[in-house]
């Protein structure tokens, strides 16, 4: 009966006293514990509901939220081992504000360790699966807050994003997954992943819920020094302002058909095919779309750019997991063999690899030639994009290449599809540009998604626009309508 309401629709309800919070909260917990078998949404799911009234929109709504955010006196693991047991002291920033805002939580949700990672298949807890067809990945690494959006089990939930881990993986679930401008929303409390890349991001089933959540989160944090002021903009009552003579532009060298008609990837070219289709009832609608290129090389250059410098910050920023402060501990007779162990057996093979890299990048004879060129790189990208929103007020791709893999499917690291069309949501992150995804057809009975990115500060804008293309293709609140339990 409550499944798969968007924020809006709950509100009326609790205003209309058709509902409690509290039955609500109910009929999310429920959902929660039926579907977790199947798709391992939670790490924790919490069966006491505690209500804070407010007069926020989202008071007494349900909500889920990534297990690398700080919640007092809730377990807290970062889906990793070495936290399995991690209870915080303190809350992040932005659990403090839904709390404040009156936010219903029901749980934690499973991640790729420690944020490291696109597939959903690393935490410590198990694969997330996919809703639309268990089979499938979900994608990473905000997996479990995406399925349990997908799975209509709440209206919204939080995630972080560092290079598409809540865009791609809304893009495979058939949601909206927003990432805002670098500092808008403050990252206190939550795992530093790469700090120069991290973003707080939201996942809902409609544009206008994550204008709701954003406008509850965003504003100027002491506890984050990169935090921006508030732009006293609110986004929501700018959803529905006219768009006639927008200014959309796309990629040749990312999204030319021509480029992958002999690759014999019918999926791929159908999920171009789409995207063309789509771009001329943008047209119709009023916006101005053209066609721009670029280097390819720059874009190419994207994922071992990002890997470069994701890896070096994971490093350092990784560095107090070492059994002693946190997780269980190591065996040794000394310091140095108790972290040995401790980091061992506390992480999987994919972090100690990336643990590696990042050590072998930051060593003082690699910088120059690995980290600080990687961070050259990404200056050339983001100033070429930067110098394009002079022109255009946002970007719009595909964003992905295709639908949601298959666990067992793998990716071939050097082809086009792969260095171009499933990373270039990195730029979002490597530019801290506002950047939306939501889904724009389906393909083999599988959802796939557009995306558009903006410039800085553009927020409003990218989510107008969001917001109307939105009313094109149709998909709205939709979710996987799996399992038979109607609540």
């Amino acid at each position: 009966m409550y499944r798969g309401k968007s924020i809006l629709e709950l509100r009326e309800s609790l205003d209309n006293g058709n509902v409690t919070s509290e039955e609500l909260f109910g009929s999310a917990n429920k959902l929660a514990h039926y579907f977790q078998e199947d798709y391992n949404s939670f790490v924790t799911i919490i069966d006491k509901c505690k209500v804070k009234r407010s007069n926020s929109l989202i008071s007494g709504i349900p909500y889920a939220l990534k297990d690398n955010f700080s919640t007092t006196g809730i377990l807290t693991t970062g889906s990793s081992n070495i936290l399995k047991d991690y209870v915080p002291v303190y809350d992040a920033t932005v659990y403090k504000k839904l709390k404040r805002a009156g936010g219903v939580l029901v749980g934690k949700t499973v991640l790729d360790e420690l944020a490291m990672g696109g597939t959903g298949t690393t935490g410590h807890t198990g694969i997330v699966r996919n809703p639309w067809d268990k089979e499938r990945q979900i994608g990473g690494s905000s997996a479990g807050s995406a399925a349990s959006v997908a799975l209509g089990i709440v209206p919204f939930s939080i995630g972080s994003d560092t290079g598409d881990s809540v865009r791609k993986p809304a893009s495979f679930g058939g949601i909206v997954g927003f990432k805002p401008t670098y500092g808008l929303i403050s990252r206190y409390g939550m795992f530093a992943f790469a700090s120069s890349l991290d973003h707080v991001a939201t996942l809902t089933r409609n544009v206008r819920d994550a204008a709701i959540v954003t406008d509850i989160l965003k504003g100027q944090d002491p506890k984050d020094m990169v935090t921006l002021k508030d732009d006293g903009k609110k986004y929501v009552d700018t959803l529905d302002n006219d768009i006639k003579g927008r200014k959309l532009f796309y990629i040749k060298e990312i999204c030319d058909l021509d480029l992958y008609k002999d690759s014999g990837d019918s999926e791929l070219i159908e999920v171009l095919e789409k995207f063309h289709e789509l771009l001329d009832k943008c047209r119709e609608m009023g916006f101005v779309v053209e066609e721009v290129s670029v280097d390819k090389d720059l874009f190419n250059a994207i994922y071992p750019t990002y890997m470069c410098i994701s890896c070096a910050e994971a490093t350092s920023n990784n560095a107090n997991l070492t059994g002693i402060q946190f997780g269980p501990r190591g065996e040794g007779n000394s310091i140095e063999e108790i972290m040995f162990d401790a980091r061992t057996k506390g992480f999987s093979e994919l972090i100690k690899r990336r643990f590696i890299l990042g050590s072998y990048i930051l060593q003082k004879e690699n910088q120059e030639k690995l980290f600080l060129n990687a961070c050259r790189v990404r200056h050339m990208i983001v100033d070429k994009i930067t110098e394009l929103f002079k022109e255009y007020d946002g970007m719009i791709l595909p964003a992905s290449g295709g639908i949601a893999p298959k666990f067992d499917e793998k990716d071939e690291k050097l082809s086009d599809r792969y260095l171009l069309l499933e990373n270039h949501l990195a730029i979002g992150n490597f530019g801290g540009f506002p950047s939306i995804t939501l889904p724009f057809a389906f393909v083999s009975d599988m959802p796939v998604g557009i995306n558009i990115t903006g410039g800085v500060k553009c927020d409003d804008i990218v989510l107008n626009m969001a917001e109307r293309i939105e009313e094109l293709t149709g998909y709205k609140d939709i979710y996987a309508k799996v399992g038979d339990i109607d609540v």
